[in-house]
């Protein structure tokens, strides 16, 4: 299972940080609560989709063979999933995967609620004398439990029609192959993150300038792979990219060091021979092993004092 990766503030008592750690393991993203300023929809997605470093692209042929293909890949720790529009009901298969998260996290923490809260409750009043300084801790605490243990999102959308299925869904956010400024101006009062696909500097800076927190750029092996990003990065260091086609689990670190801020992966986790014969348990390793590589990877940067993947020079 994917390696665990909680923000907590620094007011946190020790009681509450002591029932977080003792959570189990998941591919869980915890942001820090605060009355004055609380981070967005947008902005968590976007942290969770910096710490992960790697989102996984899922196209199947049957509703089915999606919620297994997914629940395999979330359960070997993928914390970022992208279903493509052509899929056959993926407005459902969405739905499905959020009610599968939800029952799987559930039980995994509920027996720690349950002996845990009378002690914690006790230590925080003791440690706490001040009301308000309980709340802002158990405030944080809730936003944990709140919190969903991965992002869903639709992929390959062309359309406004489409991309208001897909809020409705429960996506989380939405990628498309290129920039369609309809969806743009579209989701802004949604709080969903919008990822255009962009393939050169200019399709870059437009969308950028458009209001684009993030873009994709594809058809990045048909570009010049990690190079590319690296060159990309040079003029736009200031602008985060996905990178997206023909990404193999063996260069995501390459991507990440050379500036991506994640990859897409879509074969090379849900290897199309696995799918075909029903195996979900490779399905299953080929998802824990790109997880891995990604937080591995996004870990290095933090380590050589980059708070954010940047290009080599």
């Amino acid at each position: 299972m994917a390696v665990t990766s909680l923000g907590i503030c620094a007011r946190t008592s020790s009681a509450s940080l002591s029932l977080l750690s003792s959570l189990p393991r998941s591919p869980l993203r915890v942001s820090c609560y605060s009355p004055q300023l609380s981070p967005s929809p947008i902005d968590k997605t976007l942290t969770q989709i910096q710490n992960s470093g790697v989102i996984a692209c899922l196209r199947a042929n049957s509703a089915e063979q999606a919620l297994k293909a997914a629940r395999a890949a979330l359960s070997g720790g993928i914390s970022v999933l992208e279903i493509v529009m052509s899929t056959p009901g993926v407005f459902e298969v969405v739905l499905e995967l959020y009610i599968f998260n939800f029952s799987n996290w559930l039980r995994q923490s509920v027996y720690v609620l349950l002996f845990s809260f009378a002690q914690v409750l006790q230590q925080l009043v003791q440690e706490n004398p001040n009301p308000a300084l309980g709340i802002h801790t158990w405030m944080e605490f809730l936003e944990f439990l709140l919190n969903s243990p991965s992002i869903l999102q639709v992929g390959t959308v062309l359309n406004v029609e489409d991309a208001k299925n897909a809020i409705n869904s429960g996506a989380k956010f939405l990628m498309s192959p290129a920039t369609v400024k309809d969806i743009m101006v579209d989701v802004k009062c949604a709080e969903v993150l919008y990822i255009p696909g962009v393939m050169t500097p200019t399709e870059i800076l437009s969308a950028y300038d458009t209001g684009a927190k993030i873009v994709k750029v594809y058809p990045v092996s048909a570009l010049g792979g990690s190079q590319y990003i690296s060159a990309l990065k040079r003029p736009f260091h200031h602008i985060s990219m996905v990178a997206s086609q023909g990404i193999t689990i063996d260069s995501i670190r390459e991507y990440i060091s050379r500036g991506a801020t994640a990859v897409v992966l879509s074969d090379a986790i849900f290897n199309k021979e696995a799918i075909i014969q029903n195996d979900f348990e490779e399905i299953y390793q080929l998802a824990n092993f790109a997880a891995l590589q990604g937080i591995e990877a996004v870990e290095r940067l933090i380590t050589l004092g980059y708070s954010s993947p940047k290009a080599e020079t």
